[in-house]
């Protein structure tokens, strides 16, 4: 496979991963089974994925009843995931970088370098006023933790609504849903991600489709044009095409990441 031949001839590895990634590995946001088990509330009332909840409006007692849950689902769990440990096992020694628009901490809670992985998009590990009133980020644990102690089942709803630690506003988790998004705390591991590219390096990408092309798929594509010797891999089922005018450079892998990992 044309990976790993690749992979051998290369010194540096840039892995840029998109939703399709958690995706694989069992974080699906289109997953109707998983979303009536853990919403029996929001399910009754017609909605039936994860991704119908991005952005929708609700009281916020059943708000935080949704984003309680979804979060110590998906961020805080402890158990390796083996499609990221794989694709850490895969890199091994090689000097490498993360760029994902995944905001549930993965990479990081699967061997990969935490100043290693710049998440422009933000994480669900943080929150954040909704003014904002102050640049300041807070980590997430302790306001989702107070709110599940609170949650009821059978209304989907908590009583412990957070607020802003500074002014007592609203606030919600330090994700970019919009002009509000504070990513202060991410900017050093976009330096760091500029600091070390070179040309030369191999890029994986893997899970990116369109649905944010500008975060991951078109960044990706106009870095490998920039460097002469850059290389570009696009693992992903449904959306492998690879610009012509990238040539032999680029190699398209229609298939399922964690399909592709397994292999020898």
């Amino acid at each position: 496979m044309m990976l790993r031949r690749w992979l051998d001839e290369a010194d540096r590895v840039l892995i840029a991963a998109g939703a399709g990634l958690s995706a694989a590995a069992g974080y699906d946001y289109a997953d109707t089974e998983r979303f009536a088990q853990l919403f029996p509330v929001l399910h009754e009332k017609g909605l039936w994925a994860r991704y119908q909840l991005i952005g929708l409006p609700l009281p916020p007692r059943l708000l935080w009843g949704y984003w309680s849950v979804h979060v110590d689902d998906i961020r805080f769990g402890d158990e390796p995931n083996p499609v990221y440990t794989r694709l850490r096992e895969l890199v091994g020694t090689r000097d490498h970088f993360v760029l994902t628009s995944n905001v549930d901490g993965l990479f990081a809670r699967n061997g990969f370098a935490e100043d290693r992985v710049w998440t422009p998009q933000g994480d669900y590990g943080r929150y954040q006023c909704e003014t904002p009133c102050t640049r300041e980020t807070w980590p997430s644990r302790p306001i989702i933790e107070a709110a599940l102690d609170t949650y009821d089942v059978t209304t989907g709803e908590v009583d412990a609504v957070p607020s802003c630690p500074r002014c007592g506003g609203q606030v919600f988790l330090n994700v970019h849903k919009g002009p509000e998004y504070v990513p202060d705390h991410y900017a050093g591991a976009g330096r760091g991600l500029r600091e070390w590219l070179r040309d030369g390096v191999l890029v994986i990408e893997i899970g990116a489709g369109y649905s944010t092309p500008g975060v991951i798929r078109s960044p990706v594509e106009s870095l490998v044009r920039s460097l002469p010797s850059a290389r570009l891999v696009r693992i992903n089922t449904t959306h492998a095409e690879v610009p012509a005018d990238l040539g032999e450079r680029a190699v398209s892998v229609r298939a399922d990441v964690a399909e592709v990992l397994s292999g020898p």
